[in-house]
């Protein structure tokens, strides 16, 4: 058995991230377990630019972005085991790793920080009919494929969902010589952020299908075609509204999941909306000493956010395993969501923090203009915040100064309202 003070679960940008936020803090051994064979994560396939506006105040690159990271965990006391991959977490902060060198054995750490990012949704989660031909890819293994593999993963192309990874992968696979057919999305509004809808279709002329979904793979060996059809308010397909579209890939970029097979494991309380972790304002469980951070949580629209996020998440660590002891979670307030938040991160506030600034991330459930996020405090508006237009593919912010707030330990409710102006 081994011994560390914060052990945390994944190197891309939230883990690394957390680790210099633990080190910053005083944490002595910093372990950072990472499955793949280098730090970065996702970020070493996503060769395009737009990343570390926020956090470096520079446009870079994924790998860029990555690079800075590591470069600094090398700097620093952290130890890192890449190659490994962790089978177990239990409640006494227990690590079971398996990696070629060592096999199998155990980490003991004080505190853990949950930081394995998320996955793509198969085809098998969206149950489109047809049959299986060789051509249909996520959007983020034909990302793989093109940018780190050199491979093509076919030239006349449909791509089915308009997140982030999917518009990207418009104009990377045109900038390849393929021809971009169509993006089809299921919803009335395009789920990326709105300068990858701007700058990946509009640019390049892709038409962008709203209330459209696939009804039908053709093909046996290999991909022929798609057929679509438009769906009603109920996201149902119209009969008489089928479309025929020759092609010889698919991509599939609906929707994101947190990877949360080890918290479900341990036994950690998930929100039913996010599939995250359920977490206080110092990003922590409902399992003492262990945190969560980055796209393991809930879906992030910028890296420069995971890593913040991380950051904390590294520094409650290192703060929680100073006296290894916390608040009665019990008392912790429950942050409540109407008007057309989904949610927030944190859900939950604890009471101890009369000090500190709440910083509240979340995500609505359709475009709405002319609003106002407003903060409830008891049934008092202490905050607002006026938006011209709120859209569920950007995530949203509010801050709660501490004055704002007054005194935790006599406030029975907060809640998160989107209001008309």
């Amino acid at each position: 058995m081994k011994n560390s003070d914060v052990i945390i679960i994944g190197g891309g940008p939230a883990g690394m991230a957390a680790a210099l936020g633990a080190i910053n803090n005083g944490a002595k051994k910093v372990t950072i377990i990472e499955r793949d064979t280098k730090l970065g994560g996702i970020l070493n396939q996503c060769i395009h630019n737009g990343f570390g506006l926020h956090r470096f105040k520079v446009e870079l690159t994924g790998p860029e972005y990555a690079a800075r990271y590591a470069k600094m965990v090398e700097e620093s006391p952290v130890e890192v085991l890449t190659d490994t991959t962790v089978l177990d977490i239990d409640e006494n902060k227990k690590v079971t790793v398996i990696n070629k060198k060592d096999g199998i054995f155990v980490i003991q750490g004080k505190a853990v920080v949950l930081a394995m990012g998320c996955r793509e949704r198969p085809r098998g989660a969206i149950r489109i009919p047809g049959s299986r031909p060789s051509g249909v890819y996520t959007a983020g293994s034909a990302q793989k494929m093109v940018n780190q593999m050199g491979e093509m993963p076919g030239k006349e192309v449909v791509i089915l969902g308009s997140g982030d990874i999917g518009l990207i992968m418009a104009r990377r696979m045109t900038f390849e010589g393929a021809k971009v057919k169509a993006v089809i999305e299921l919803m009335p509004y395009s789920a990326g952020l709105k300068r990858n809808k701007l700058q990946c279709l509009d640019d390049f002329n892709i038409p962008l299908l709203l209330s459209h979904t696939v009804v039908e793979i053709h093909g046996k060996k290999q991909l022929e075609g798609v057929t679509i059809a438009k769906v009603d308010e109920k996201l149902r397909p119209i009969k008489g509204s089928e479309e025929y579209i020759p092609c010889d890939c698919l991509l599939l970029s609906v929707g994101l999941v947190p990877e949360n097979e080890l918290s479900k494991n341990l036994g950690v309380n998930l929100h039913n909306r996010t599939r995250g972790p359920i977490l206080n304002n110092h990003l922590e469980t409902d399992k003492e000493g262990i945190f969560a951070c980055g796209n393991v949580v809930h879906v992030h629209d910028l890296v420069d956010f995971v890593s913040m996020e991380g950051e904390k998440a590294g520094y409650e660590a290192a703060e929680y395993i100073k006296n290894l002891e916390r608040a009665d979670r019990s008392k912790d307030i429950s942050i409540i969501t109407s008007g057309g938040i989904t949610y927030t991160v944190p859900t939950l506030i604890s009471r101890d923090d009369a000090s500190e600034d709440i910083i509240l991330r979340m995500r609505v459930n359709g475009i709405y203009k002319n609003k106002k996020i407003a903060a409830y405090v008891d049934g008092k508006m202490v905050k607002q915040k006026n938006k011209n237009i709120v859209a569920p593919g950007e995530m949203e912010e509010l801050i709660i100064k501490k004055k704002e707030i007054g005194d935790l330990h006599n406030i029975n409710s907060i809640e998160i309202k989107l209001e008309d102006r």
